[in-house]
């Protein structure tokens, strides 16, 4: 049990905490919060100390306050809702700095940059890239990112071929950039070039084997190409990583149909049925970047 002067501490900076004198409430926190036993005391005091830590500035004890609410009540909705109040508020803090301190450097442009692609300000976005080309021409991620602006701008041939020369030039920098032979990949997969498609996934695979998406594409190119026999084994490790994927599921019966083994492609089929009731929208796959 928790000695009870740590109780009582506990709860006079609770209420300290909650008059607003976080300067003098924090220190007393921080000092019993390891000591108490009482699970909503505890609750209540991490709550209070990341409140307090944030209004002061105190960066650190506020992640640590945070992280210390996940790990004890990992399915508290205030606490989630606190944890993505909070880490927003501290990025946001942390990008004003980086502009105020270092505006011209490539760090500010980029995040200016993928400000303006979140805003599908994608000419803006392009130019805030160029600046760090222009002052480093070898920059990595950079022509990755510039064509994935290029990618987002729309499906035309003229969007797909710019995007396709960034995604090259950002493999001439970096070869084993998983992420640009993936969308490599992906511009012929939209253009049925099948061969051409399934060399940049396999390629984005092989340099990230915890690649899932990459697998799926794989398997799904193989599957268009009538490669039915080559497509089981991307396809079998994608279903394993994202089991509760429908499409997963299904590509892969397909596979397996299309090779004579019709009681594995019966299974994937319920496996595919089960995992659609479970999750009508199926999960997405997460991309590098």
């Amino acid at each position: 049990m928790a000695a009870p002067e740590s109780s009582a501490a506990a709860e006079r900076g609770i209420d300290l905490a909650a008059k607003g004198q976080c300067g003098e409430a924090l220190p007393i926190l921080k000092r019993n919060t390891g000591r108490l036993t009482d699970k909503q005391l505890k609750y209540r005091v991490e709550m209070a100390t990341a409140r307090c830590a944030m209004s002061l500035g105190q960066s650190e004890t506020a992640v640590q306050a945070l992280f210390a609410l996940r790990r004890d009540f990992p399915n508290d909705p205030q606490v989630l809702y606190i944890s993505t109040h909070y880490f927003s508020e501290l990025a946001s803090r942390s990008s004003q700095e980086l502009v105020a301190v270092a505006p011209s450097s490539y760090q500010a442009h980029e995040l200016e940059a993928e400000a303006y692609e979140s805003q599908g300000r994608w000419a803006e976005a392009a130019a805030e890239y160029q600046k760090i080309l222009d002052h480093d021409p070898n920059a990595p991620g950079i022509h990755f990112r510039l064509g994935r602006v290029a990618f987002s701008k729309g499906e035309s041939e003229e969007n797909a071929e710019e995007a396709k020369k960034e995604f090259e030039q950002e493999l001439k920098i970096d070869p084993s950039d998983a992420a640009a032979e993936f969308s490599l990949g992906e511009i012929f997969r939209r253009r049925a070039q099948w061969n051409e498609a399934i060399a940049h996934f396999s390629a984005a695979a092989r340099l990230d084997t915890g690649f899932a998406e990459a697998y799926l594409a794989l398997g799904m190119s193989q599957v268009s190409a009538q490669r039915f026999a080559e497509a089981i084994a991307p396809l079998e490790k994608y279903v394993k990583i994202v089991p509760d994927d429908p499409a997963g599921h299904y590509q892969l019966a397909i596979a397996y149909d299309r090779t004579g083994r019709k009681e594995s492609a019966a299974r994937e089929l319920e496996l595919q049925r089960a995992a659609a009731a479970k999750n009508p929208n199926g999960p997405t796959a997460a991309t590098p970047r």
